[in-house]
């Protein structure tokens, strides 16, 4: 992302950027592998890591955003991060031990192909117990690509409000997929 970019306001990023599902694409798991393949040639030197495919594009037959999301369980975030920005991925969020990157943005929009780094501690990847759950119950895998359906159309423009508006349906059947564990 360039200077400009960075200098933007969320609501212009948002005007930008606008939230748009797409039905899915099976390049999305190529995209993915290739990425993987870039990411551990990055991080070969930042300890132990463990590379996930997740979000939307992980789970076949549903629509979604046209961004692959990829998680890092990481022994050592900090290295990773730094080795991640240098190499030109942009940090979108930092709390705590948790970091979000992205690549593929641009000032005319977004690139033919567009990553959402998360670096993580190990064991904190609830993400792929929600994937998992996903992938294994078409009817609620349904639901929640009708939900997004909805949700795209009243903040197409609002990235944050359509995160917080899924977040009750995410944390709900993570929290099944989980107990369905034990």
């Amino acid at each position: 992302m360039s200077n400009k970019l960075l200098s933007m306001s969320l609501q212009e990023l948002w005007r930008l950027f606008p939230i748009r599902l797409v039905p899915h694409d099976p390049r999305w798991s190529e995209y993915f592998k290739q990425e993987r393949k870039i990411l551990r040639g990055l991080l070969r030197d930042c300890g132990k890591i463990k590379i996930h495919h997740v979000g939307s594009t992980a789970v076949s037959g549903i629509w979604a955003k046209p961004i692959v999301d990829i998680l890092i369980e990481c022994s050592d975030i900090a290295a990773a991060k730094q080795h991640l920005i240098d190499a030109g991925y942009l940090l979108m969020s930092e709390k705590g031990s948790r970091c979000s990157l992205n690549k593929g943005y641009t000032e005319a929009g977004f690139a033919e192909r567009v990553f959402h780094v998360h670096l993580r501690n190990f064991g904190d990847a609830d993400e792929i117990f929600f994937r998992d759950f996903l992938r294994a119950n078409a009817d609620i895998a349904g639901r929640y690509e009708a939900l997004k359906l909805e949700l795209c159309k009243r903040f197409e423009f609002d990235r944050d409000a359509y995160t917080a508006a899924k977040s009750e349906f995410v944390l709900k059947f993570t929290r099944i997929a989980k107990e369905n564990l034990k």
